[in-house]
């Protein structure tokens, strides 16, 4: 669906009981219920135009390890690889190997599907749809009514333009430039900023780059750098409960429909800002999360997580681009609740 077609969040149709802003059955078509949300942003004309940005012969992987985190997560398991010999799975007598992944999808980077979190006062995940085990447990994607990661093959993956804003580095270079030194002079992501708008914006601006429909928004603040190897320091931050992050208020919300953004994602835990602040300003808790219900349940856009951006700010850097081609492909199982993007940034 071209973007000239979308209204903007204020102009967005009424859904009964539903907030203004819930763009429910704005994808819907020949009267079925829309299950990939604003990936239909992605027209052909929008896949050629990202076709541009690939010129340079330059790929940049954006995923973390699986078994990146160096310390446990409740109610998350660590990841498990197994290897095995033909021999030993009695599957010949020849000599090679086979291996087995057990793992969380929302341990590293990953993908959020538009079941991940609902809009909580109903319950009720993207398009009006109540989420079970049982309808998950579809045995085909064919079959599946749930708007998870799996449809997105239909789709043929996400393929699109990617907008890379390096909070980061924007940051520590500002800060240098006013004469700051050491730690007064480097952004730490758990210091638990809260990156507005006008941030974002100012960020674009300096770097060069423009928003367009259908772009995927990758936003840097360097968390997964520090996850990997903490230091003490860290550890003692860690447990203020601080994640820097997109500022989670209605604002936020309305920008980033009315930019028209196939997806967001970035190497922060949740996107947003941690702990959510409730509507009075004072601190929350997870169940305060204003982004994720927004994106996830009310707009149908995806979020992505603990990105490895690392490689991808250095490449901007030095090559003074922050735009490219942008790919994606999530697992291929009827369901998928969470998966590793297997994202590229291709240059």
């Amino acid at each position: 669906m071209d973007a000239s077609d979308i209204p903007d969040f204020d102009k967005l149709p009424k859904v009964a009981d539903m907030p203004q802003g819930c763009a429910w059955g704005i994808f819907d078509k020949d009267g079925k219920k829309d299950l990939l949300g604003t990936l239909n942003l992605v027209t052909q004309s929008v896949v050629k135009a990202a076709y541009s940005e690939a010129r340079d012969g330059v790929s940049i992987s954006l995923n973390w390890p699986l078994n990146a985190i160096p310390f446990p997560l409740p109610g998350r398991i660590a990841p498990t690889h197994k290897q095995m010999t033909l021999q030993e799975t009695g599957l010949s007598q020849g000599t090679g190997w086979d291996d087995e992944i057990h793992f969380n999808t929302q341990l590293s980077s990953q993908w959020d599907s538009l079941v991940h979190w609902q809009h909580q006062p109903s319950g009720l995940a993207y398009n009006g749809i109540s989420v079970s085990k049982e309808a998950l447990a579809a045995p085909n994607t064919a079959a599946n009514t749930m708007p998870t990661l799996d449809h997105w093959h239909s789709a043929g993956g996400l393929v699109t333009r990617g907008v890379f804003i390096d909070f980061k580095e924007w940051t520590e270079k500002r800060a240098k430039s006013e004469g700051k030194t050491g730690e007064d002079a480097t952004f730490h992501p758990l210091d638990g900023h809260r990156i507005t708008v006008e941030e974002i914006e100012a960020v674009a601006k300096d770097q060069g780059v423009d928003f367009r429909p259908g772009d995927v928004l990758i936003i840097r603040t360097g968390l997964t750098e520090v996850l990997q190897a903490p230091r003490p320091e860290d550890f003692a931050k860690l447990q203020n409960g601080k994640i820097s992050g997109m500022h989670g208020v209605l604002d936020s919300a309305k920008w980033l429909w009315n930019k028209h953004f196939a997806a967001v994602a970035g190497d922060s835990w949740g996107f947003e800002a941690l702990m959510p602040l409730k509507e009075d300003g004072t601190p929350g808790s997870p169940n305060d999360l204003v982004l994720h219900p927004w994106l996830l349940s009310m707009f149908g856009m995806p979020i992505g997580e603990l990105w490895d951006l690392k490689a991808l700010s250095e490449h901007c850097k030095a090559s003074g681009r922050y735009s490219f081609l942008f790919t994606s492909v999530p697992l291929h199982i009827p369901g998928l609740i969470g998966s590793p993007p297997n994202a590229l940034a291709i240059f």
